[in-house]
């Protein structure tokens, strides 16, 4: 399609490098999407989350539909215009907020009617509402509508729910009509079942789609269930289009679906993690409020670039952390981003050197050595 194409540059065993191409700039693979829940990634200017290196971001369309509504935002120019964000924008369908926040909610054939959990006002979702509303926020990559049943569940309802889910795909994509310079993704479902994962990557490929994503998984089944399943599930899914896994993660997980063919991820788990004083270094996990930290003049992580690393000690993040100052959460949740984004660029320079696995290796070595010793 016109104004959106994926090119791998480079592959390491499983591991992909390439770009995506679209309309507002280029897409660095693998990639990792800070989440933007509602039109913000909190605690962070658009500005910032660029200079950390983020080429895209995620929008989520329940939340926007909610508040402040879909139709506002295209009354006032679009997500990007809204947020004052100029690359590219991923929107998810909305489908899984439903399940999981919504109250009262009634599934049938035609979608979801569910209940707000803001105001508890009415709405019902369908494939068609999700695609008007994503095409209302302007966003360069639409998610179809899924349903996403929470693991562990018996096969036979994963296979109704993914059967389900493979019909309003098609829907989607009837829906979504022909949008030049914007993508519609299908989403794999099917569980922690081989066949029901083979049959679902069938009926989306019949149906044809510009990228795919591999749903149902961080939902509670554990990274090693999670890691079989990615083991074969990426590899039925095209080649040459982009593989987005959903929801994914904490730094290792990432590291493993990268592994296992994985192009795009997205979690809120840096920046909620930044807000709570949880703080990913190369070492492993730091907590900010433990009291070790609060005569340490040294720097979070001395091979980080970001404010929070350059300009202030563990001392002082300590400090206002333990002060409920804003500055912390601002400063913590930068420092997520950026070592999110570091991440991915080593990765991404590993993939094209062919040193993916001693990349992987020095990864897991520098996390087993724990953080630095107290002062």
């Amino acid at each position: 399609m016109t104004g959106f194409s994926f090119s791998l540059s480079a592959t390491d065993g499983k591991a992909r490098t390439g770009a995506i191409t679209t309309l507002r700039g280029t897409i660095r693979t693998p990639a990792f999407m800070p989440v933007g829940t509602a039109a913000t990634v909190k605690a962070m200017l658009p500005e910032s989350v660029a200079a950390t290196g983020a080429d895209i971001l995620l929008g989520n369309t329940y939340h926007l539909m909610l508040r402040p509504g879909a139709e506002r935002v295209d009354r006032l120019g679009g997500l990007h215009e809204f947020m004052n964000w100029s690359k590219p924008i991923l929107t998810d369908s909305g489908g899984f907020q439903v399940m999981s926040l919504a109250g009262l909610r009634k599934l049938t054939e035609e979608g979801v009617a569910f209940k707000s959990h803001i105001d508890g006002s009415r709405h019902m979702l369908t494939p068609e509402r999700s695609m008007e509303i994503q095409r209302l926020l302007g966003s360069d990559i639409v998610m179809c509508f899924d349903e996403c049943p929470a693991l562990p569940a018996e096969e036979k309802a994963v296979a109704e729910s993914m059967r389900l889910s493979m019909r309003w795909a098609q829907r989607s994509r009837d829906a979504f009509g022909d949008r030049p310079g914007h993508a519609l993704f299908g989403i794999q479902q099917g569980g922690v079942t081989r066949d029901l994962r083979a049959e679902s990557a069938e009926a989306l490929q019949e149906i044809g789609f510009d990228g795919y994503a591999v749903g149902g998984l961080a939902v509670g089944e554990g990274q090693e269930i999670m890691f079989d399943v990615l083991d074969f599930a990426p590899d039925m899914l095209p080649v040459d289009k982009p593989r987005y896994l959903m929801g994914v993660g904490k730094p290792d997980d990432i590291v493993g679906a990268v592994k296992r063919g994985i192009d795009m991820m997205d979690c809120v788990l840096p920046s909620r993690s930044g807000r709570t004083g949880q703080v990913f270094t190369r070492r492993g996990v730091v907590n900010i409020k433990n009291a070790r930290h609060a005569d340490d003049p040294r720097p979070l992580d001395e091979g980080c670039s970001c404010p929070a690393c350059r300009g202030y000690s563990r001392a002082y993040l300590h400090h206002v952390f333990r002060a409920q100052e804003m500055i912390s959460g601002m400063l913590l949740t930068w420092h997520n981003l950026q070592y999110y984004q570091d991440l991915m660029a080593g990765m991404r320079e590993a993939i094209a050197a062919g040193t993916f696995c001693d990349w992987e290796n020095q990864f897991h070595a520098d996390r087993a050595l724990g953080d630095i010793e107290p002062v």
